[in-house]
């Protein structure tokens, strides 16, 4: 039985070798200059205004970092298919679905959950709470990143206009008439400062 070639791969270059003495000795002489390289796997991103540096695992979703790892309970786990819009986190800007998404592509983003919205103490929260957008309140974090995702980038929007942005969250409760009431109070306030 032949026996397998073991093969090193070089960090820095990308060179193989077929000794782990021959790797050593390489990046010894040849990147011997160089900062070591970080390990596959770690990355850092901006949680809600704090920074975090943290070693991932190839096949964690976004939801499982910072909903198991990382502790914040806002984003929800109800689909695991991308269907429900329970798990959206606003990632630079933009709401997208964290039970589809993977931590490891997330290297460099800032994430806003709605713990941090809340933390802002964003109209969204009041306007929400005035108008009984929730019952169960399972689905309510991901209408409110969803909704205030949508504010940031319109301002003065229609009614039509927010329903077309929501219309990719589910309730289980059946609030949907009372978020456009919401949200449009919400930018009333925004805009009046």
């Amino acid at each position: 039985m032949k026996e397998a070639m073991s093969k090193f791969l070089c960090p820095y270059c990308s060179t193989t070798f077929g000794v782990f003495e021959e790797l050593k000795a390489h990046a010894i002489s040849d990147h011997k200059t160089e900062s070591v390289p970080a390990p596959e796997g770690l990355i850092r991103l901006t949680v809600n205004r704090e920074v975090h540096e943290i070693q991932v695992e190839p096949q964690w979703t976004l939801n499982y970092l910072i909903h198991d790892r990382l502790g914040l309970t806002s984003p929800k786990m109800f689909c695991d298919r991308g269907a429900c819009g329970s798990c959206t986190v606003i990632l630079d800007g933009r709401p997208i679905l964290s039970c589809m998404t993977l931590a490891i592509e997330c290297d460099g983003t800032t994430i806003e959950t709605a713990e941090g919205i809340a933390k802002s103490n964003h109209p969204l929260l009041d306007s929400y709470v005035k108008h009984h957008t929730m019952q169960c309140g399972y689905c309510t974090p991901g209408f409110i990143t969803t909704s205030k995702a949508f504010l940031d980038r319109n301002p003065n929007p229609t009614e039509e206009e927010i329903r077309e942005a929501l219309s990719g969250n589910l309730c289980r409760c059946g609030t949907y008439p009372q978020h456009p009431k919401a949200v449009l109070e919400a930018a009333k306030n925004l805009r009046e400062g």
